[in-house]
This record gives C-alpha cells, sequence and structure tokens, in this order.
C-alpha cells in the first residue's frame, strides 16, 4: 500500500509553467509506475503522462506532448511533472496514480479504462489570464 500526496498546483497564466510533485510514502516509490491523470469538471477523465517504476520508460497524451515532462526521483520517493507552455484547455485537477509493474517494467498506461491502484487527492492547476 503507498500513500500518494500531490502538491505544486495553483493559477498560472497561459505560457506559464508549473511543476507539480507526487510524494509517496508506505511503499518505496521505486516498487510503483506512477502515472498523472487530470479531469476538469464536465470532461473525461484524461490520461497525462506515465512513468515506469525503473524510470526508463515515459509516455505522453498527444495534448501534451512537447510541453509537459515527467520524472521521478526514487531516492526521494517522489514524482514530478513539469508543466510548460500552459494553456487554458490545462486547467483541471491533476491526480498522482501508482499501480504495480506490468510487462516486465518496460511499458506503462494512460488508458483511462486501466484502473491504478492508488491515487492521491488531487491538486488543482487553472491557467488563465
Amino acid at each position: 500500500q503507498v500513500q500518494l500526496v500531490e502538491s505544486g498546483g495553483g493559477l498560472v497564466q497561459p505560457g506559464g509553467s508549473l511543476r507539480l510533485s507526487c510524494a509517496a510514502s508506505g511503499s518505496a516509490m521505486e516498487n510503483w509506475v506512477i502515472g498523472w491523470f487530470r479531469q476538469a469538471p464536465g470532461k473525461e477523465r484524461e490520461g497525462v503522462s506515465c512513468i515506469t517504476a525503473s524510470g526508463s520508460t515515459t509516455n505522453y497524451a498527444d495534448s501534451v506532448k512537447g510541453r509537459f515532462t515527467i520524472s521521478r526521483d526514487n531516492a526521494k520517493n517522489t514524482a514530478y511533472l513539469q508543466m510548460n507552455s500552459l494553456k487554458p484547455e490545462d486547467t483541471a485537477t491533476y491526480y498522482c496514480e501508482a499501480t504495480t509493474p506490468f510487462a516486465g517494467d518496460t511499458t506503462c498506461t494512460l488508458a483511462v479504462q486501466y484502473e491504478y491502484d492508488y491515487y492521491g487527492q488531487g491538486t488543482q492547476v487553472t491557467v488563465s489570464s
């Protein structure tokens, strides 16, 4: 079992940047695949980015490719989502989620149909002028 706590959200102008953090406790971060998902009011939940437990593989939604970067520091039990060139459509609550590695930890999924095992309380990101 792992507990996840997100932080780093806030209000930012279009074109600005934010870095979200996801701190894990109760179990070493290195045991878990980490995914970032988001949900805006009235919209479907969307997979944003994920990273394998080893950090060797990352995936991104097309909507954030080239703008967002996922990373992890297993020694600090923390994962990050660096968000640059933010757009109003990035406004949402962002959730850090964890699941056990699969496929030999060679890949991770952003499919919303796949239920990650644990998730945090979310952090709000608002992009507005």
